[in-house]
Formats: C-alpha cells, sequence, structure tokens
C-alpha cells in the first residue's frame, strides 16, 4: 500500500466513527427539547423524566463526538497538507463557523444540564432549543465544506495560485443547498430511529411501561417525518451528482457505456477490463428516470472518461449498494433501491 492508500484509510476510519456522534449531535438535542416542550404545554411529569434523561445521553455522546472532530482537525493538517495549502484560504471560514457552533452548543448544553430548577422552565426549554440550533449548525457549516469539494466556486486560478477569494460563494456552492439538507434530515431520521429500537426493546420486556412508551412515540415521529423528505432531498442529490460528477455517479451504478433509458444496476460484479456488470440485477431505464427524470434520457458512462480518472467502480458500487441497503432497511425493512436511498452518496 502507498501513503495515500494508508491517509486515505486513515482518514476514513476516523470519518466513520466520527459521524455516529456527530449525527447524535445533531439529533438528540432536538429530541430533549421536543419533550421539554411537552411537558410546559401539559405538564406531565414523564416528559421532564424523559428530557432529563435523554440529556444525560446527549452530554455523554457530545463529549466523545468532540474529541474525535478534533482528531479529525488534525488529520486535516497532517494527512492532506497540500489540499489544504490550496484550499484552507477558500473553505476556512465554515470551518471557523463550526467552531463557533461548537462552543455554542457546549455552553448552552451547560446551561441545560446545570439549570433545572435554577433558570424559569422557559428559558431552560429555550437553552435546550439553542442547543438543538446549534448542533444543527454545526453539520450546516461542515457539509458546506464537503459540498465544496463536489462543486469548487469563489476563487479564481492565476499562474496556478488561488486569488480572488470569496468565501461567502464557496459555502454557498451549487452542491451545498442539497447535501446540507439530506444530511440535517438523515441526522434526525437515523437518531429517531437508534433511540425508538433502544425504547423498543425495553418494551418488548415490559409493555406498559408509559416511560418507554412515550419516549418510543416521540422518536418514532421525528424519524417517520424526516423519511419522506429525506427521499425527496436524495433524489435531488442523485441529479445534482449525474449533472456535476459523471465519473462519481457512473462508478456508483457500475454504469460503463453511455446509452438511452439506460438501467439502474442492483448489486453485480463490475468488471472494468470486459465493461459490464455480471450477475447484477437490472431495473430498466431506472437510471434514466433518476438521473434525469426522463426514462428515456442518455445517461453518461464511464467510457465518456479517461480510463486513468476512472474510480474504482468495484468498491464504489458496492459501497454505495451497501449504503443503499442501509438506507433504505432503516426506513421500511424492504427493498433497498428508492430515489431518496440512491441519492445518499456525495461525499
Amino acid at each position: 500500500m502507498t501513503d495515500f492508500a494508508f491517509a486515505r484509510s486513515q482518514m476514513a476510519m476516523s470519518l466513520a466513527f466520527h459521524i455516529v456522534f456527530a449525527a447524535i449531535g445533531i439529533g438528540m438535542p432536538l429530541l430533549m427539547a421536543i419533550a421539554e416542550g411537552l411537558h410546559l404545554r401539559s405538564r406531565e411529569a414523564i416528559y421532564v423524566d424523559l428530557a432529563q434523561r435523554w440529556a444525560r445521553g446527549t452530554a455523554i455522546l457530545f463529549a466523545v463526538g468532540a474529541v474525535s472532530g478534533t482528531v479529525l482537525s488534525f488529520e486535516l493538517g497532517l494527512l492532506w497538507p497540500r489540499f489544504m495549502e490550496y484550499a484552507g484560504g477558500i473553505i476556512g471560514m465554515p470551518f471557523s463557523l463550526e467552531g463557533f457552533a461548537f462552543f455554542t452548543e457546549a455552553i448552552f448544553l451547560g446551561i441545560y444540564l446545570y439549570g433545572w430548577d435554577r433558570i424559569p422552565a422557559v428559558v431552560h426549554w429555550l437553552a435546550g432549543i439553542v442547543v438543538a440550533m446549534s448542533g444543527m449548525l454545526s453539520g450546516v457549516f461542515v457539509v458546506t465544506a464537503n459540498a465544496w469539494m463536489n462543486a469548487p466556486t469563489g476563487f479564481e486560478m492565476v499562474d496556478g495560485r488561488v486569488t480572488r477569494i470569496d468565501p461567502i460563494a464557496a459555502m454557498l456552492n451549487p452542491a451545498a443547498l442539497q447535501q446540507v439538507i439530506h444530511m440535517v434530515l438523515a441526522a434526525y431520521v437515523a437518531t429517531g430511529f437508534a433511540v425508538a429500537a433502544v425504547h423498543a426493546f425495553f418494551l418488548l420486556r415490559d409493555r406498559t411501561n408509559a416511560f418507554h412508551r412515550t419516549a418510543f412515540g416521540i422518536s418514532l415521529a421525528v424519524a417517520v417525518i424526516g423519511i419522506p423528505l429525506q427521499m425527496v432531498s436524495g433524489d435531488m442529490i442523485a441529479r445534482m451528482v449525474a449533472h456535476r460528477q459523471p465519473a462519481k455517479f457512473a462508478a456508483m451504478e457500475a454504469h460503463y457505456r453511455t446509452e438511452a433509458g439506460a438501467p439502474i444496476t442492483i448489486g453485480g460484479i463490475p468488471d472494468d477490463a470486459a465493461m459490464t456488470t455480471r450477475y447484477g440485477l437490472r431495473i430498466p431505464r431506472g437510471l434514466s428516470l433518476l438521473a434525469t427524470g426522463d426514462p428515456n434520457a442518455s445517461v453518461r458512462g464511464l467510457d465518456t472518461i479517461p480510463r486513468d480518472e476512472w474510480p474504482n467502480a468495484r468498491i464504489v458500487h458496492w459501497a454505495f449498494d451497501l449504503l443503499s441497503v442501509s438506507s433504505r432497511s432503516r426506513q421500511d425493512g424492504s427493498s433497498p433501491r428508492s430515489a431518496g436511498s440512491r441519492g445518499s452518496f456525495t461525499g
């Protein structure tokens, strides 16, 4: 393995660990704020108990996410120094703003944890709202930096040097809106289902437990509300990727040859030499419909991309199929393919 492969592997492992806690850091504060808001409305003690327990879990997971995120910030400079030298001045602003959002979340989480019975109930609930908003904004700012790598804007190249940097334009790049919406909804959906699963386990042991039944209802409601919105945002991303990054889209779908009415290929074994995918299940015209909204439209394949610029189609296709399976099964336990799940991978 080369140093490049080792660097990518280390970054992938760190990101895979951190994203779990990042998603929870976005989703859990929303759940605890909803629980306390229901208490203010109904004055039922069960909602206070629920908000307090969720707040303690949020604090622990927030601390782990903070540490793993710090590791990633160091890895950006240590593993990718030339990239950061090139792009640091362009995407430095969203990372700085993410730091402000992080510290805002930490401050108000402290107020929320230690403010029970010390500050007015409404003010305490508003502190929880700030925690939820700042957690969401942390994700938004980081995702805009990731989106910039998919749609670089906000700068000019003169004699090989980056000049005339516009950090606002870089943040508001053409891929930012779709990816921000998709990531935030993904955090709410994933956290909602994960929390619902925990409380469902305890409900199976005691179906009359009011605490777990209430917690299950709130968390499941958040997840279910997010699913249709997530499908719409995933469809938006799929079309954006097909338009702006045809090589990535073709590799994800193991689509080797440009054709009209292109099918979606599920599974199979991509073969670069033969430019075909063996043993795959094909859905006629599905890829054209996904990429353009027209089942008869032409979709670019890897044959239009120089061979030395091809992604590893086998790894990318399998990884994306695995992501689609997990996304779809988390939604309803049925078939892995949908417009929403097919648009999930944009990194």
